[in-house]
């Protein structure tokens, strides 16, 4: 296959996985309503770093060793899940604003640079769905005969792609009359992206245990 086509096709299947709503979106979400658009551009750049981990496992074939051993990747699963646990608490313990507290989250000071980064690279490195859909993007679309440079640039790409994505979303979320909404009604959002994650929490525990029953 040659460089284009196989490229189109990756890039076309990374835009579907990275559109779709899921524990990365919830991220920039809460943290775009919360704390502003330098907090969301900066969990945005985390998530773009956290799919670099995927694809350099991915490309030097520890990915195979994590799918292949069983109990290292139920340790990664559960460990996805309790992270995601902790931000689905968080995020359904969201209440109504009253007016006082709009223009206190309006004002409040965003986190640190380096957590709001650190909670998008978590978010996506110790995502297990992430892993299972390049360990079958790297055996299945990608041809074995694709030198690695190729490969290396697929997952440049790939990063950079994701980073721009949730970047361009940020943009979207805090824009003044759309964040406005948001501090208004974004409860409900929170609620919904924390019943999201605890439904992916759950979903990655039931699958992890229920392999190994079945194993």
């Amino acid at each position: 296959m040659s460089f284009w086509p196989e490229f189109f096709l990756i890039a076309s299947i990374h835009l579907l996985a990275v559109a779709s709503p899921g524990p990365d979106f919830a991220i920039v979400l809460r943290y775009a309503v919360r704390y502003g658009r330098r907090a969301a551009l900066f969990a945005s750049l985390g998530i773009g770093l956290g799919i670099l981990v995927h694809v350099t496992y991915s490309l030097i074939g520890i990915g195979v060793i994590i799918k292949t051993t069983p109990w290292l990747f139920k340790l990664l699963s559960v460990s996805a899940a309790c992270y995601l646990l902790y931000l689905a608490q968080g995020a359904l313990r969201a209440t109504a604003p009253v007016a006082d507290d709009v223009i206190a989250l309006q004002q409040s000071a965003a986190p640190a640079s380096t957590k709001a980064f650190s909670a998008g690279f978590i978010t996506n490195g110790l995502n297990p769905k992430a892993t299972l859909f390049f360990l079958s993007l790297f055996a299945v679309v990608i041809s074995a005969e694709t030198p690695f440079s190729y490969k290396v640039i697929y997952g440049l790409y790939m990063a950079l792609a994701t980073a721009a994505w949730f970047m361009f979303l940020s943009l979207v979320l805090t824009n003044t009359k759309v964040r406005g909404f948001l501090l208004l009604k974004g409860y409900w959002f929170d609620r919904l992206m924390g019943l999201l994650l605890l439904a992916l929490a759950a979903q990655l525990l039931f699958n992890s245990f229920s392999n190994s029953v079945n194993g």
